[in-house]
């Protein structure tokens, strides 16, 4: 079990504050981010969110998985490792 969370289904009104604070109920927030468009700003309903210890992390899949945040339940789990990046599209032969 890893200390690194994926939260899901957010509201789009939820920032990063928000979201640090709903998961310190269940432990020590290391880290929480927010993902936004990079285009607009505007939160793409999703985050991650590090726990100080494997211990609260599996405290906050069990008490906040489809628990309502603003209505709407959210989901978490453990995140799973970011996928490598394959190489952008290049172009002509110019």
């Amino acid at each position: 079990m890893g200390r690194k969370l994926y939260v899901g289904n957010l509201p789009y009104s939820t920032d990063q504050q928000a979201l640090t604070e709903t998961f310190s109920q269940c432990g020590t927030v290391d880290s929480a981010n927010v993902i936004t468009d990079r285009d607009t700003g505007r939160s793409r309903g999703f985050g991650f969110v590090e726990m100080s210890s494997d211990g609260e992390a599996q405290k906050a899949i069990q008490e906040l998985n489809g628990a309502q945040v603003d209505g709407r339940a959210i989901v978490v789990n453990e995140a799973k490792p970011r996928a490598p990046r394959q190489g952008g599209g290049g172009g002509g032969r110019w």
